[in-house]
């Protein structure tokens, strides 16, 4: 009987390592025929490089978050296999190098950002802390708990300009993510990764995107849980008891001190980014550059405080005139 031993999935540090077995160099890799016949070669061929893959992110070991080191061309010229259990389809791409030095993007009337993606790489919580110049707040790092699933992307919107500033307003998109972080003392925290109806404005005025442009703005960040949640006592917004049915002697009053845990409700807070452009390509609309993000956690359906999670990465997008 044979055994098939499956590696475990890698982090997102070792992709960068890894991903270079199977870069998309000429002669490396090619993209797949559609036709039904494939030699035992090829077979063999995209077998060595998968495996190769994920030899070299074992041997890496586990770090911190990295973006992704491919541009869209690459990853368009990969097919799903070596793509699979890489950890590449939670990056955003790069910007690929101008070849004719031109890194000035002209914004004109019905212009539009398409393939907008956020790819975090450093989860910080926002914590107060009594120190002997009294109460300071400093950023606590930590840990992601959840899969490799919180980077947004295809996020389109329209880009327009209002009293004389590029301001980019948000449409449509995988444009949130449940992400839950840990804190070095074990408490986890989750949030809603998110960019909903996001605003955001340049700090000049121009009518085009180039290396150095900042832009900044808030967005909606809605519940971490929705309506048809329900807790572990069966209390819910839309459905569900409206107490714990466990304690009835509390039904004729006394219940004040577990009214935030009965009174179920929808938060919905703001958060913040501030964008930084860092490379653009003219000839293929391409830009990005860093940001740096603060949002409200989850506040369990109003019976928590939120905390308030800083982030910070990487930004890819295009430009459609």
């Amino acid at each position: 009987r044979s055994i098939c031993l499956l590696a475990p999935r890698p982090m997102l540090s070792a992709v960068s390592t890894g991903l270079a077995l199977i870069a998309p160099a000429p002669g490396r890799v090619a993209p797949m025929q559609r036709s039904g016949a494939v030699s035992m070669v090829q077979k063999d061929n995209l077998a060595a490089q998968i495996a190769g893959v994920a030899a070299a992110v074992l041997a890496v070991g586990v770090q911190s978050a990295s973006a992704g080191p491919f541009t869209r061309e690459d990853i368009a010229s990969l097919t799903y296999l070596q793509i699979k259990g890489t950890g590449l389809a939670n990056t955003c791409p790069i910007v690929q190098p101008s070849e004719s030095g031109k890194t000035t993007i002209s914004v004109g009337p019905g212009a539009k950002i398409e393939e907008f993606c956020l790819e975090p790489t450093s989860f910080q919580v926002l914590e107060e802390k009594m120190t002997k110049k009294g109460l300071v707040t400093e950023a606590v790092d930590t840990k992601v708990t959840t899969r490799q699933t919180y980077v947004l992307t295809g996020i389109d919107g329209d880009l327009v300009q209002k009293d004389g500033k590029l301001t980019f307003l948000e449409k449509d998109g995988i444009d949130y993510a449940a992400t839950t972080v840990q804190l070095p003392g074990g408490e986890r925290v989750p949030f809603l990764f998110t960019v909903k109806n996001l605003v955001a404005q340049s700090d000049v005025a121009t009518s085009s995107i180039s290396p150095g442009l900042k832009m900044a703005g808030s967005f909606t960040v809605p519940s971490y849980r929705t309506g048809l949640f329900l807790d572990p006592k069966g209390r819910g917004t839309t459905t569900g008891y409206d107490q714990a049915v466990a304690l009835p002697a509390l039904q004729a009053g006394g219940d004040e001190s577990l009214f935030k845990e009965n009174d179920k409700k929808f938060d919905v807070g703001t958060g913040t980014i501030e964008m930084k452009v860092t490379a653009v390509n003219a000839e293929l609309g391409e830009f990005g550059g860093v940001f740096v993000q603060k949002q409200p956690s989850d506040t369990d359906l109003g019976s928590k405080q939120p905390k308030e999670v800083l982030l910070k990465g990487q930004f890819f997008g295009t430009v459609n005139n």
